[in-house]
């Protein structure tokens, strides 16, 4: 018998918490740009310091990004001078231009400080709100509960992925899409295997070291091994050569953001992972909550972020080229749906033709 929501949640238990709530009014994020050396942690008080988290990578993934932009938006409601409905609501506006401009092209950004204004008009529209504190307590609970359905997508889309493992299988994914992508512990790429390994399935992963953040190298591989999940690293430039030689049985990412007609935006490097999987005939999934799905814009359309040149002229600090060389260091790449084998959602997996069966599933 397939596992519940519920027996999952019952028998795995994250080991790493990247987002945690206090309820005085501080957000606290296990601070990822410092990982694996150091395990730091920053607090929060205000939605610029949490846009600035953000923006420095502090926090990275997209349902992590949207679940701390939640939390963010109620920060602006720790502020004393905030007298009535009307100033609190002002904040919130303010809160969400600061916060969406910090990484453009992750969709659940926006989608959450959306969510978290429109909740907040509403509760003020039908009068459950009276005062900015009644406000400030009741969207709260509104940003526990994305995390709360972040957290349930994510055990479903890995009860969705481990139909497509088996035993002794070997999954190769890119960046980070795990529990540290999207602040539950559990991830999205990675779900299945942590779903499977906690059901004593054996699996193993290959990672790509994730040039030039190494989100691979720092994060992926860290958080496996915390969870006791055999990995190997891989420099981005053997995924190749690891396919060719039989030692990937599918590829499993996350996404930053999927378009109604199947095309995936993820993290640099997808792309040819892609490609790469189609022509040895391996099977290529992006896993995503619904929340990640863009229905309107056209791929021409998305603004792939472009970030500073020195995350690529230096590792950590320390030059490894010319000084000053031209770089162009995109951070996003678009995967095109005739590479993709299935898109795996919390609603369930998604088929070609996708430009049909994406509206189907996730909605207008």
């Amino acid at each position: 018998m397939k596992p519940s929501i519920e027996d999952i949640r019952h028998l795995y238990k994250p080991k790493v918490k990247p987002i945690e709530w206090n309820h005085n009014g501080h957000l606290i994020l296990l601070d990822q740009s410092k990982l694996p050396f150091e395990t730091t942690y920053v607090t929060l008080t205000t939605p610029e310091a949490t846009a600035d988290a953000i923006r420095t990578m502090k926090v990275r993934g997209a349902p992590a990004i949207g679940i701390t932009a939640a939390y963010g938006m109620v920060l602006a409601l720790f502020n004393g001078s905030l007298s009535t409905l009307n100033d609190a609501l002002e904040a919130l506006r303010k809160a969400k231009v600061v916060l969406d401009a910090a990484r453009p092209t992750a969709v659940n950004l926006a989608w959450a400080t959306n969510r978290m204004v429109k909740k907040a008009m509403d509760l003020s529209n039908n009068g459950d709100a009276k005062t900015p504190a009644q406000l400030r307590e009741l969207l709260i609970k509104e940003a526990e509960a994305i995390f709360d359905e972040e957290y349930n997508a994510e055990i479903a889309m890995g009860l969705y992925g481990l139909e497509k493992i088996n035993e002794g299988d070997t999954i190769l994914t890119q960046c980070n899409a795990g529990g540290l992508a999207t602040g539950t512990g559990l991830g999205t790429a990675t779900a299945p295997i942590k779903i499977a390994h906690a059901l004593g399935i054996e699996v193993s992963m290959i990672a790509p070291e994730t040039r030039p953040w190494l989100q691979g190298a720092r994060l992926t591989v860290y958080e496996l091994m915390v969870e006791g999940i055999q990995t190997t690293l891989i420099t981005d430039t053997a995924v190749g050569l690891v396919m060719y030689k039989g030692m990937v049985n599918s590829v499993m990412v996350g996404a930053d953001r999927i378009l109604r007609d199947g095309h995936v935006f993820n993290k640099i490097g997808t792309m040819k992972e892609a490609i790469i999987a189609h022509e040895f005939g391996i099977p290529f999934y992006a896993l995503a909550p619904s929340s990640t799905f863009d229905m309107k814009s056209k791929v021409d359309e998305v603004i792939i972020e472009e970030r500073d040149p020195d995350e690529v002229r230096k590792i950590r600090g320390v030059p490894i080229t010319v000084e000053g060389v031209p770089v162009y260091n995109p951070v996003f790449d678009p995967t095109p749906p005739k590479y993709v084998t299935g898109i795996i959602t919390e609603k369930g997996i998604i088929y070609p033709p996708f430009a049909r069966n994406i509206p189907r599933m996730i909605g207008e």
